[in-house]
C-alpha cells in the first residue's frame, strides 16, 4: 500500500492509502475519490513535503543544504508518525499469528479483515511463495517512555 496526500478544489487535505500509482489514477479517472470535508470530487494528488528536493539558499546559523536536510527529516517523522497512528488505529493487531491468519484470508477460510503483526523469515517466505501480499513496516516500542 502506499500514501498519498490528497487535495480538493476547495484546498482540504486528506491522505487516500492505495495498493500503488495506478490504482490512484484509476480511482482518480472513474471519479472515486471524494473529499472527506466537503464531498468535492474534484480532488487531486498533493507533492507530499518528503518527495520535493530543493536547494535553499545559505541562511546565518546554517547552511542551505543542512536546514534543507533538517526539514526533510522533521518532514519523514512526522510522516512516520502518522503511519504509525494510522495502522494501529485502523489494523488489528494479531501478533505472531500473522502468517497463519493472512494465509486463512487468502484462502477465504476467514472473512477479509486489515490486520497487523509478526513474522519469522520462513513464514515470510510461506506467504510470499502463496501469493499473499504482505507490506513491512517497522514497528515502534512505545510502551517504554525511556525508549529512544
Amino acid at each position: 500500500m502506499i500514501v498519498f496526500d490528497l487535495e480538493c478544489i476547495n484546498g482540504h487535505v486528506f491522505e487516500g492509502w492505495f495498493d500503488d500509482r495506478d490504482d490512484l489514477s484509476r480511482q482518480q479517472e472513474q471519479g472515486l475519490l471524494q473529499c472527506p470535508v466537503c464531498d468535492s470530487f474534484s480532488v487531486s494528488p498533493k507533492l507530499s513535503a518528503v518527495a520535493i528536493r530543493r536547494s535553499a539558499a545559505p541562511v546565518s546559523g546554517g547552511s542551505g543544504r543542512e536546514m534543507a536536510s533538517q526539514a526533510q527529516l522533521d518532514a519523514m517523522a512526522e510522516f512516520a508518525e502518522r503511519m504509525t497512528q494510522y495502522v494501529e488505529n485502523n489494523y488489528e493487531n494479531v501478533g505472531s499469528s500473522f502468517a497463519k491468519e493472512a494465509l486463512e484470508m487468502h484462502y477465504g477460510v476467514k472473512e477479509f479483515k486489515q490486520i497487523r503483526g509478526t513474522t519469522t523469515k520462513e513464514e515470510e517466505k510461506t506467504l510470499e511463495k502463496e501469493g499473499v501480499p504482505v507490506f513491512k513496516l517497522p514497528t515502534f516500542n512505545t510502551d517504554n517512555e525511556d525508549f529512544n
